[in-house]
């Protein structure tokens, strides 16, 4: 330790070092991205296809079964799912968390019909969404605004990395059609179509010139507005110029009339913003704000812009808390420091060194691509209680050292030479635990693997701290004092007290060693059983602020129907006082259902947690008759690429569609009666109306007419067909032709179908077909290209994942499901149950990885077992105070430092002083008494804030406070005694192998028998 005398000797450059960490940090601190949780790189892809008017069987059967079978040849893909619903189908590819997706073109092969794809994040949802509303303005009129101007800047934004646009479509001529008309000038809907077609025309015209000049060729050849389109000539009947508004209604509309968006109960266009990976959100939504007067300008004065939900106040007020709490832990350390050694000049060396070592943390968390967010936070908080230690141990062997009259100086030098590989074996046996984190390779493994290197780093920084700033700062700044011979370390009435109580108890523990062995056994067993006991969850509800609520309506609803449903919805919930801002949408591929998402009143102002809300509002809206709204509470970590009505997803799968059909709702009823259960609903729409048309194909071959033609003619009267593409400056827009509404009002529209064949000859719908009522599919999912079929769920309060889990697979044996139906957890609670199972031998392998570190340390197979032995009474603490895995880790790490520091000086009292084991032991539990102390009560206070906090984001805090902090306070209680026990005992077993490894070669000449 020579090496760190230098330090002390200049203390110039040693301060000017310190404080070039601190400006390296503060620099970092200010570029540091902000974010709720930790950015990781979901290797996700999703791709999407539309067909106008395409049921959901025939967009599972043409487009998502080749696309599958086509993407699924892609190495790497750990799931692929599907969900096809009317005119839409959409393929999430999950990839190997170590899989480059980035370069996704080169990933995919040759599609057939050239869908959209693109990287995603499932987890991400917006951090800001846009109402864009108006009283004179129409929805088409808004949705344009918001496409070709607005979102094209806010796309241009950094920090944005996509706009989604929902509650309309984009602006249409929309031609319906009167068939009866048609029919009476023979005209069909396909000739109406080719007209159409042909009257626009946007191709280029080519140029004239001359040996001095040249002209630009233009043409009207493109109609852009409906006023234009009605005097278009259709055909000429019997001398007779037969026009487009003749035979149809011409009108400026929008591409979809069946999509609505609503603000706070007002019609509206919805802008969602989501960030591009690795931005700062804070920073993001604070540009988007500061853009938005820039925007309105924009825009004409009868349409208003608003912010409807905003995800910033909560993260703001969460890291805002975070940051209290670090702030309190780095006060509560510094007094513990002042209580021990009562002396004001000794605590300002903790004063310096907690903050440097945080501080310098945010230099390496810059340079490692980590964000400032609540479990980096979080860290830095925990790590407040034993960054100290190494400082501690320091400080108070030099205070020790002085208060047996040697002059700070020499002092300083002498303690730092003394604890400086005790300090060493801390420190790295603490990182060493985390070793095992860092190889876990799912997401939860991502997410603490950032939190454990911020860990480490500050550890790291602490360590090299602690032996140059602090020995140096103590040299300087402790006083010298009288010499004293007590064995008692200085101190108030009170450490006297305990300091006596200790001595006499150790005595009788060192007497009776084998209660204290039974003792350790006990504990050891009481982990093991209270593991199997205790409940499990997957990552603490979060309070975001933001609920997500899904409607689930009647399979046969109408959109108009729909429409009603979606007001009265948002009527409820505007009248809930927790409840500041409401936007939802419906229609689209999905009748049935419809979106609703609510921005909560700031916490300080409900004072009420989200699921209170939701209890609440669950309450009243479950009386509306034809429709279930599903809430839960938006979270920052969702895992898997399938959504749902609920929290957690329960798939089932069948090689028969049929099967699976039959046994979904037995399933489904079972999950309703368990009583951990809430919120169970499917994706399961089967009973969708449906009009079933059977065409006779003798009688249509005869009149003239081939299913092609039948086919054409039933998407040109009812799918909303895009006929034509009109090309403008800003963008595109459609053509779209469809029957007269009155002409398709339920299936007795069928019976006045007239279409025209080849010779221009009428044929009644009646003629070649007739139809019948059935069920149909409303959406159709996949996954791994199999049928599927998701039930989700939401858990009651105060039921954790554990027991749903094990409640659910009791449910699936209790029915009997055959074994051709398959089922099993997906997405959060799927990566629950791994990580369940990855538990146990994660907590191997930071043992395991532990007695290796300590053995090369201290260059023995024994020591390192005296270490671990203090490891049992940690984890029932954490277990006792509803264990927080990341909490039993870090306890793995931090409640053997005080076997370290009894060891340490046990085996330097036999080395230097001659010492039997037992006096030696003795003597180090006496003199490291007061440093122990004080660290453990320095890990404890330092995570009081997060145990006792409750503002924003204690859901995610307190558990691991509460893990620490019980786990520290029994294990102080326990290993104070049982440490030196064990010592004394496998000492005594490493002299008896030591014995009987010399003894047995000499035996046989000991004994005089000859071999």
């Amino acid at each position: 330790m020579k090496f760190f005398a230098l330090f002390i000797r200049r203390p110039v450059a040693t301060s000017l070092l310190t404080l070039a960490i601190v400006l390296a940090g503060m620099a970092a601190f200010v570029l540091l991205p902000v974010s709720p949780l930790p950015q990781v790189d979901y290797p996700t892809i999703s791709v999407s296809a539309s067909q106008a008017g395409a049921s959901p069987e025939t967009m599972a059967a043409t487009v998502a079964t080749p696309l599958e079978r086509a993407l699924g040849r892609i190495a790497g893909i750990s799931e692929i799912t599907s969900s096809s619903t009317l005119g839409n189908t959409r393929i999430t590819l999950q990839f190997e968390l170590d899989r480059d997706i980035n370069a996704s073109r080169s990933l995919l092969p040759a599609l057939p019909r050239n869908p959209g794809y693109r990287k995603v994040n499932p987890a991400d949802a917006p951090i800001l969404v846009l109402s864009l509303t108006s009283s004179t303005a129409t929805r088409g009129q808004m949705y344009d605004m918001a496409a070709t101007v607005l979102a094209q800047q806010l796309l241009q934004m950094q920090g944005v990395g996509d706009v989604g646009i929902g509650g309309s479509s984009l602006p249409a001529v929309r031609i319906e059609l009167n068939p009866e008309q048609l029919a009476s000038y023979g005209i069909s809907l396909d000739a109406v179509r080719t007209a159409i077609n042909n009257a626009n025309a946007n191709r280029p015209k080519g140029f004239l010139e001359t040996d001095e000049r040249r002209w630009q060729i233009v043409a009207n050849d493109q109609i852009e507005r409906a006023a234009d389109y009605r005097p278009l000539i259709i055909r000429h009947s019997e001398g007779r110029l037969v026009r487009l508004e003749d035979v149809a209604t011409v009108s400026d509309s929008v591409q979809d009339i069946r999509n609505a968006g609503s603000a706070n109960g007002e019609p509206a266009v919805l802008l969602s913003i989501y960030r591009e990976p690795g931005a700062n959100v804070i920073r993001t939504i604070d540009g988007v704000r500061a853009l938005l007067p820039h925007l309105e300008a924009q825009i004409p004065a009868s349409m208003q812009l608003a912010v409807a939900l905003d995800r910033s106040p909560m993260i703001r007020a969460s890291l805002k808390e975070v940051e209290r709490a670090l702030v309190l832990s780095v006060a509560l350390v510094i007094l513990v420091v002042f209580l021990f050694l009562k002396n004001g000049r000794a605590s300002l060396v903790p004063a310096v060194v907690v903050p440097v070592s945080l501080i310098g943390s945010f230099g390496a968390m810059y340079l490692c691509g980590f964000s400032l967010n609540n479990l980096s936070l979080m860290a830095l908080t925990i790590s407040t209680g034993f960054v100290v230690d190494d400082a501690i141990v320091v400080m108070e062997n030099i205070h020790r050292h002085v208060e047996r009259g040697i002059p700070p100086f020499r002092a300083a030098l002498l303690g730092v030479r003394q604890v400086g590989f005790t300090v060493l074996s801390m420190s790295l046996s603490l990182i060493a635990v985390f070793i095992p984190l860092l190889a876990m390779g799912s997401i939860v493994g991502r997410l603490f693997r950032k939190f454990a290197i911020t860990l480490s780093v500050a550890i790291l920084i602490s360590l090299v701290v602690s032996l140059t700033t602090t020995p140096m700062m103590c040299a300087r700044l402790i006083r010298r004092q009288p010499a004293t011979d007590s064995e008692t370390p200085r101190g108030g009435w009170l450490y006297r007290l305990l300091f006596a109580a200790y001595r006499h108890s150790l005595a009788w523990a060192l007497r009776h060693g084998i209660w204290m062995l039974i003792l350790l056994a006990a504990t050891i067993a009481l982990n093991v059983y209270l593991y199997t006991i205790v409940p499990k969850g997957f990552f603490p509800q979060q309070d975001t602020g933001i609920l997500s609520g899904s409607i689930q309506a009647d399979q046969s609803i109408s959109f108009q129907a729909m429409q009603v449903k979606l007001k009265r919805f948002i009527d409820i919930v505007r009248a809930d006082p927790a409840v500041a801002n409401v936007i939802g949408y419906t229609g689209g591929s999905r009748t049935n259902s419809g979106s609703v998402s609510i921005a909560l009143k700031p916490l300080d102002e409900r004072r009420e947690p989200a699921e209170a809300v939701v209890d609440r509002l669950r309450e009243k809206l479950a009386h509306e008759p034809g429709a279930r709204l599903y809430f839960q509470a938006v979270q920052d970590l969702r895992i898997g690429g399938r959504s749902g009505g609920a929290q957690y997803q329960y798939t089932l799968q069948a090689d028969d569609l049929d099967l699976l059909l039959k046994w979904e709702p037995r399933v489904r009823l079972a999950f309703s009666n368990l009583p951990q259960l809430e919120d169970v609903n499917t994706d399961q729409q089967e009973r969708g109306s449906q009009t079933s048309i059977l065409i006779d194909r003798d009688a249509a071959s005869r009149l003239g007419l081939s299913p092609r033609l039948i086919t054409a003619a039933l998407s040109n009267a009812y799918s909303q067909r895009q006929i034509a593409t009109l090309y403008r400056p800003l963008n595109q827009y459609r053509v779209v032709m469809e029957v007269a509404p009155r002409f398709r009002e339920g299936p007795e529209a069928l019976e006045r179908m007239v279409l025209i064949n080849a010779a221009g000859e009428r044929i009644p719908f009646a003629a070649f077909a007739r139809y019948s009522q059935t069920f149909a599919s409303l959406a159709v999912s996949h996954q791994g290209e199999f049928p599927a079929s998701t039930i989700s769920f939401n858990l009651k309060n105060g039921v954790s994942l554990s027991e749903a889990s094990a409640a659910i697979d009791n449910a699936m044996r209790q029915i009997g499901v055959p074994s051709s139906v398959h089922g099993s957890l997906q997405g959060s609670a799927n990566a629950f149950k791994k990580n369940l199972a990855e538990l146990p031998l994660l907590i191997l392998a930071a043992i395991v990885t532990l007695y290796i570190v300590l053995g090369i340390l201290y260059e023995s197979l024994i020591h390192p077992l005296t270490i671990l032995s203090t490891l049992p009474s940690a984890g029932v603490g954490a277990l006792l105070a509803l264990i927080a895995f990341i909490g039993v880790l870090l306890l793995i790490g931090i409640v053997k430092k005080n076997a370290i520091m009894m060891i340490d000086f046990a085996l330097e009292a036999e080395r230097r002083e001659g010492l039997a084991p037992r006096e030696a032991i003795h003597k180090a539990c006496l003199l490291r008494f007061r440093p122990i102390m004080m660290t453990t009560l320095a890990a404890i206070l330092g995570a009081v804030p997060l145990a006792l906090g409750s503002g924003d984001g204690a859901e995610l805090r307190a558990p691991l406070g509460i893990s620490i902090i019980g786990g520290l306070l029994l294990s102080q209680l326990l290993t104070l005694y049982t440490t030196p026990v064990v010592y004394l005992y496998l000492d005594r077993f490493r002299l008896w192998c030591h014995r009987w490894r010399h003894a047995a070669p000499a035996r046989p000449e000991a004994t005089g028998v000859r071999p």
